[in-house]
């Protein structure tokens, strides 16, 4: 590998979102320091690319993530997430554009940015036949904790995940979900600025996956960590502070969930009633725009749970039942690129596995 020169750190100028044209959205481009609101960036990219051959896997992306929060790259199977986490990772060289994380440009000062994240990847990479104390020891040394602070250190990342009781226990006999929180730890050790997140919680059952969010969460809380996360669950992105929509390559929309959920439309109320003509006659009389459909009368507003009790009365007919949706990420999904997500693990996670231990 080839040694930087001194004092060589790289940066990224302002970087721009790119995105698929999105007639009359609200979400409008922005400049990475726009995005950022003035405060400090975590990873900055600017016109990204990587090709394996003539497979563009990602197609000229910008985005920044602000220090300290949570970001989620969400998308499906093949859709980039993993390439750019490799990218940023240095664990792949992009064919083209630049890319910072925790202030150090990925390709000229790669020894400098691992030293400064921590990375969970969809497989398990712990040794089975040690204890979690013993895992977290090996790591320690592979990254040169001191030694003075290695005993403090590992019941902190131990007690943020749950698992002090379990430090002496084999990891051969942890559930998947202990497993997963005690990688999360060990990445966690070393104090990163910036922890990857690849898939996190692939596998996992509901319950389990709650719970290592409750982890994700308070450690963002509690040290100030960056967490930067690939996902193709809708309910997991909608923990992120700010998300970016990724498909084929290109970054389609970035924005807090909320946020684009109001890109997508207004809430929808249903309603059964006893007459759904006359019901209708009634709420369009009221200047409502209903749509009739199998499951019932579809009233669109702003706010579906406030409009509730004048729907029902302006419906003049017993209602049976009443279903208020609001916009969902996946809406979301469905609106920017017009299609469902699919639900399939994530991008060749071996592969990028290999790809740390080989660096490290």
């Amino acid at each position: 590998m080839r040694k930087p020169p001194p004092g060589e750190e790289g940066g990224v100028g302002h970087a721009r979102e790119v995105r698929r044209p999105m007639t009359g959205s609200a979400v409008a481009s922005t400049s990475a320091s726009e995005a950022a609101g003035g405060q400090e960036l975590a990873v900055e990219v600017d016109r990204l690319v990587k090709r394996f051959g003539d497979l563009e896997a990602v197609a000229g992306v910008s985005f920044s993530v602000r220090s300290g929060e949570v970001f989620a790259f969400l998308g499906p199977n093949g859709a980039g997430k993993s390439t750019t986490i490799n990218v940023l990772c240095t664990l792949a060289r992009p064919t083209s554009g630049r890319a910072c994380v925790a202030g150090f440009d990925v390709v000229t000062r790669p020894r400098a940015v691992r030293r400064r994240i921590g990375l969970v990847f969809q497989e398990q990479t712990l040794d089975q036949q040690l204890t979690a104390e013993e895992n977290l020891r090996f790591h320690a040394v592979l990254y040169r904790v001191p030694g003075g602070e290695v005993d403090e250190r590992i019941g902190r990342v131990l007690e943020l995940v749950g698992l002090s009781e379990r430090r002496r226990d084999l990891v051969s006999t942890f559930s998947g979900g202990m497993a997963r929180r005690l990688e999360i730890a060990r990445a966690l050790l070393h104090t990163p600025k910036v922890l990857f997140l690849d898939e996190p919680t692939v596998g996992l059952d509901p319950q389990t996956r709650a719970l290592i969010w409750e982890d994700i969460l308070r450690l963002r809380a509690e040290e100030g960590v960056t967490v930067f996360l690939t996902t193709h669950y809708m309910d997991e992105a909608d923990y992120a502070g700010r998300l970016a929509i990724i498909d084929h390559g290109l970054i389609v929309a970035v924005g807090a969930p909320e946020e684009l959920k109001r890109v997508v439309g207004a809430d929808s109320v249903t309603l059964e009633t006893a007459d759904n003509r006359a019901a209708a006659d009634a709420l369009g009389r009221s200047g409502r725009a209903v749509k009739a459909t199998t499951a019932g009368l579809v009233v669109f507003v702003a706010d579906g749970e406030a409009a509730v009790p004048g729907l029902i009365a302006e419906a003049g007919v017993a209602v049976r039942s009443v279903h208020v949706h609001r916009p969902t990420l996946d809406d979301v999904f469905m609106h920017f690129t017009g299609r469902e997500i699919r639900d399939q693990a994530g991008e060749a996670p071996s592969t990028m596995a290999r790809a740390w231990r080989g660096r490290r």
